[in-house]
Parts: C-alpha cells; sequence; structure tokens
C-alpha cells in the first residue's frame, strides 16, 4: 500500500448513534466518556487555544459560523442541529460540548468545562494508556486571554504548560507580547516552540537580530523530530500567518511572517527524503479554512493539527493532493477539548489512525495537585481585584460567532454611554468565556473579554464613508471565498447601528443600509462620533477598555437581557452554518 491507500481507510471517532434534536440534551448515557481503548503504535494528544483559562470556564458554540465558496456545509462550518447530524450522537453530554443548544440549561447540568488541574489529569490518564508512548502538542494562543496571563506577561502560563507536559507548541496571541518577552516566555518553555513562517525581515538580519538560523532567517526552529516507540515524528510549527496585521506590527517589528507554502513544501520534501522520517505533523495555527486549502496544495504532510478557529471539529476532514491525502482537524478552544490521535505504522509508514475529540469537563475529572497548587499560586496576588464583583446578569453573556454576541453587544453599548458616542466598534475576537443568567460579572470574566496589551479605547469623527469601508473591510477578511485572503477573527461588533449584510457578495457591496438606532441612513459625507478599542496601526491614547466597561458595570449592578445588534442577512438561506440565535 502506498500513503493514498492507506488514507482511503478512515477510522474516525467512536461516538455514534442518533440524535435527532436539542430536546435530546436531557439525556446521558453514563458511560465514561474517557475510556478509549489502546491502539496503533504513537498517540499524539493535541491543545489549542487556551487563550490562558487556568479555571474551568462556560462556553458556548457558536451557533452562526457561515462558510462560503467551497467551505459552506463543511467542517468547521456546521452549527446545532445541522452540526449533530452530520455527527449523530446519543451522548448529550457530547451534544452540549459541540452545539450553543439548550446551552443554558445543559451548562447547570453538566458544569464547566477546562481547567488546566482536569485537563493535566487527562492528559496523564491518556499517556498512560499508552505507557508513555505519546506527544502533548500545543497549537498556540495559549499565553494570552486572561488577568493573570496580562499582568505575569504570560509567565504564568509557560509553568502552566511545563506542568502539563507540552512537548510542542507554536504560537500566535504570544507574539502581542513585546518581542523580547515572546523570546524571554519561548526561553523558559521545557518544550519546543516551532514555527517554518516566521523569520527576520531583511533590514533586520542586515541589523544582526537574533534569530535561530541565519542563513535561513529562522527566528525559531522550524521542526522537530521526536522518537516516540522508535517511530521518527516530525512536528513542523505553522504560526497565525497574518500576525503583523491582525495584531499590532509594532510588538514585533523586526520578523516577518505569512502562509510560506512554497518553503512549507521544500521543507516537507526535506524530511521525506534525509530524515528518514515514518510521519509529517504540521502543527497549524492557519485557522481550518486555511489548513484545508493548505493540504490540498502542499504534498507529503500526514496530518494537520489546528487552531486559530477555535472550532471543536470531532471528524477528521480528509484533503487530497498530488501525493495522497492529508488529515486536518482542529480541537477548539478554552481547554474545552483535547483531540487524541492514534495513529499505527506497518511496514509503509503510516497504515491507519484512529481521532477523537474529547470534551473536558471539570466535574468529570480530578483536579491535578500540583497544576492545582500552581493555579492558586499565581492568582493569589490577584485575588481580590480578580473577584471584584461589577454586575449581576439576567442575560447569557456569550461572545463566539460571526456577528454580536451579547457579551459584545454589552461592551459596544459601554462605550458608545461612557464614551458619549453615537457608534461603537468592538474587534471580533474569538477569545472570550461565557456567564450564565443569573451570574455575577466579575473583573475576572470581564478581563476574559479584554485582556491583552493593547485594550487602549479611542473617541473619533468619522464619516459614514469611513464607517461603510471599516464594515466592509472585516466582512471581506471574513467571507472571502479565498481562505488564503481570511486573516483571523470574527466580523466586527457595533453599537447604534443597524445594517444589512450580504455575505456572498463581493467587497463593496455585502454592506447595505446603515442605520442609527433611530433609522436614519448613516449620511457617508457626515460625520459621526464613533467609540472603540485595541487599534492595530497605533497607540490609542483613551483609558483600557475593561476600566471604561467596568464602570458602566458598577453604574447600574444589573444587566438585563439586552437586545444583540445582529445585522439582517442575505442570500445564505439554508447555510448548515446558521441557526436562529435565540
Amino acid at each position: 500500500m502506498n500513503r493514498r491507500e492507506f488514507f482511503d481507510v478512515v477510522l474516525t471517532a467512536s461516538i455514534t448513534a442518533g440524535l435527532s434534536g436539542c430536546k435530546h440534551l436531557q439525556q446521558s448515557s453514563g458511560r465514561d466518556l474517557y475510556e478509549l481503548t489502546p491502539w496503533g503504535d504513537v498517540r499524539l494528544l493535541h491543545m489549542t487555544d487556551t487563550h490562558a483559562q487556568l479555571l474551568p470556564i462556560y462556553f458556548r458554540e457558536p451557533n452562526v459560523n457561515i462558510g462560503v465558496g467551497a467551505a459552506r456545509g463543511r467542517w468547521p462550518h456546521l452549527v446545532g442541529k445541522n452540526l449533530l447530524s452530520e455527527f449523530p450522537t446519543s451522548d448529550a453530554r457530547i451534544a452540549h460540548a459541540l452545539t450553543h443548544l439548550d446551552f443554558t440549561e445543559a451548562a447547570e447540568r453538566y458544569g464547566k468545562v477546562g481547567g488546566f488541574a482536569h485537563l493535566k489529569t487527562l492528559i496523564d490518564r491518556m499517556r498512560a494508556e499508552v505507557n508513555g508512548k505519546a506527544l502533548l502538542l500545543d497549537g498556540g494562543d495559549t499565553w494570552q486571554g486572561s488577568g493573570t496571563a496580562l499582568w505575569t506577561r504570560g509567565q504564568d502560563m509557560v509553568e502552566a504548560c511545563n506542568l502539563l507536559g507540552v512537548d510542542v507548541m507554536t504560537g500566535h496571541w504570544e507574539f502581542t507580547y513585546q518581542d523580547t518577552e515572546t523570546l524571554a516566555n519561548v526561553a523558559r518553555f521545557k518544550g519546543d516552540f516551532v514555527a517554518q513562517n516566521v523569520k527576520a525581515t531583511e533590514e533586520a538580519l542586515f541589523e544582526g537580530v537574533d534569530v535561530y538560523n541565519e542563513d535561513s532567517g529562522h527566528i525559531f526552529p522550524p521542526f522537530v523530530i521526536k522518537v516516540v516507540n522508535q517511530r521518527r515524528i516530525a512536528v513542523i510549527g505553522q504560526a497565525f500567518p497574518y500576525t503583523p496585521i491582525a495584531n499590532p506590527a509594532r510588538f514585533i517589528p523586526h520578523w516577518s511572517f505569512g502562509i510560506q507554502e512554497r518553503d512549507l513544501q521544500d521543507l516537507v520534501d526535506h524530511l521525506r527524503a534525509h530524515e528518514s522520517v515514518d510521519a509529517v505533523v504540521l502543527l497549524s495555527h492557519n485557522g481550518m479554512d486555511v489548513d484545508v486549502k493548505l493540504a490540498s496544495r502542499v504534498r507529503g504532510i500526514d496530518f494537520v493539527l489546528g487552531g486559530h478557529t477555535h472550532d471543536g471539529v470531532p471528524v477528521p476532514v480528509v484533503v487530497n493532493n498530488s501525493g495522497g491525502k492529508t488529515i486536518v482537524t482542529n480541537a477548539g478552544s478554552n481547554g474545552k477539548f483535547l483531540g487524541v490521535l492514534d495513529i499505527q505504522f506497518g511496514v509503509n509508514r503510516i497504515e491507519g489512525y484512529r481521532y477523537r475529540l474529547m470534551p473536558v469537563f471539570s466535574r468529570l475529572l480530578a483536579e491535578n495537585a500540583a497544576m492545582q497548587a500552581h493555579i492558586e499560586a499565581v492568582r493569589a496576588p490577584y485575588l481580590d481585584k480578580l473577584n471584584e464583583p461589577l454586575a449581576q446578569t439576567d442575560a447569557l453573556l456569550y461572545r463566539r460567532g460571526n456577528f454580536n454576541g451579547s457579551f459584545d453587544q454589552l461592551i459596544c453599548d459601554a462605550l458608545r454611554e461612557q464614551l458619549d458616542a453615537q457608534v461603537s466598534l468592538s474587534p471580533g475576537f474569538r477569545w472570550g468565556t461565557s456567564v450564565l443568567p443569573g451570574g455575577t460579572i466579575t473583573m475576572e470574566r470581564l478581563l476574559d473579554q479584554t485582556a491583552m496589551t493593547y485594550p487602549e479605547t479611542y473617541v473619533r469623527d468619522m464619516s459614514g464613508e469611513e464607517i461603510d469601508f471599516i464594515l466592509e473591510s472585516v466582512c471581506d477578511n471574513l467571507f472571502n471565498p479565498d481562505p488564503y485572503l481570511q486573516q483571523g477573527g470574527d466580523m466586527v461588533r457595533v453599537g447604534g447601528l443597524s445594517f444589512i449584510c450580504a455575505p456572498l457578495e463581493k467587497l463593496g457591496s455585502r454592506i447595505r443600509e446603515l442605520r442609527l438606532l433611530d433609522g436614519s441612513l448613516l449620511n457617508p459625507a457626515k460625520k459621526y462620533r464613533v467609540a472603540g478599542w485595541a487599534t492595530v496601526a497605533g497607540q490609542s491614547q483613551g483609558p483600557a477598555v475593561w476600566d471604561v466597561v467596568a464602570e458602566y458595570l458598577r453604574d447600574r449592578k444589573h444587566v438585563d437581557p439586552q437586545k444583540v445588534h445582529w445585522p439582517k442577512l442575505r442570500g445564505i438561506e439554508n447555510n448548515p452554518g446558521l441557526e436562529n440565535h435565540l
């Protein structure tokens, strides 16, 4: 058998049965979710996009994840009942983990997810089952996303990763600290930090900036070979290719990024020809649509373990290319899932594989004592600030989805009111936890949405034409049918505006009928007072967004369910990535 024939046999997750709708969330099989029969020769464990969530949290999956072009109806662009129709399960816990259906009721029943002390217990169990013949791979976005990560500049998470035993990782938000801080964190990290697509700029090389390899200009090793059970596993790092565009380039002024498809192909060819590798794994932070396109164009990669888009994908996607087939996966976010990939080798390298995406329910997994001690130690100096109660909420607060979430709307409303603006804009970040109705919005929960190194707010006068241009540009970034032109994030969140969005149209035609809340159309030539935060091009001068929103919440002490400013969508009827947002 050759590689193409090997991968014709696709062994997917073992959870199967029937589930016809959300009413079955009342049911649960009671079986051990974490029971896996050891199989194969090597086990790869994959986590990604934990965003510094050391403790268990609530996290609602999206009800809108629209796929366009070739991605329509393909993983990960399936939500709710549409997702469950492609991945039926009789276990209500699995259905809850993968979808937004009856989220509040199911979250109260099954509890919080993630938490590094619980994740550590699961990882140790998965390793022990195969007698240590396993690697733990981290897809990045691990050292940012919480108050403690911000205040320690990611150091709390580096030590947590060391305690987990992460063998290899790549990055994205890791690069939003200063470059010197990032390099210091990488030096503290006991595993291998790899990135084939991060190099020094030509000017920086001329000036003698520190690099891993002066000939190639790589800042970090592009790959590492790990020997597991006498098998040579090559792990190539693919950092987020658009970091200097999506995030401030001023933090990493000497580094260049990009997909670097040609370099990747040359590297894979070298590994195959000269390094006697048994498997090639791309540890990616591209986002799943980019991974699928890349896998169709670069031959010789066996598995892509992907991140960035926060998609919990229980079924691997098999991608054809000129060299055979490549398997693409994505393991969700916030420590909510652990991907488990078992690989079996034969005389001609890979003979088969089994993949399972495991939800990390904190009620079902004991805390690891050493990890819990670390978590308590790093949080201790900040507990008073983290635990400050800001307001109670009667609404479910969440972020994830292509358009405004209820926590995003709260932020937009706070910006408008506190900064006396007609319109507010908030970035379409995918990170951020959820708060159940009746819960307390603490400073920690607010920081889950905002803790980053460029949080400054602004107030500017913008013309209606400028506002329209911003929305059109971000919409093209999200819905461009070419994945290589999608540069990360969801649609910019808006306050004080309504509009029509037609995702399938071309740039310049997707945004229509921009209106203020009084119903009046935005005048392209007229100026409007606009508030926002997280500018990429240059640093704003306003207070940090968490201070603005915290003051808004302290004044109210109570948050009622608010109207979420969703656009009216056109041209995407029956898209399986869209379900009612209520």
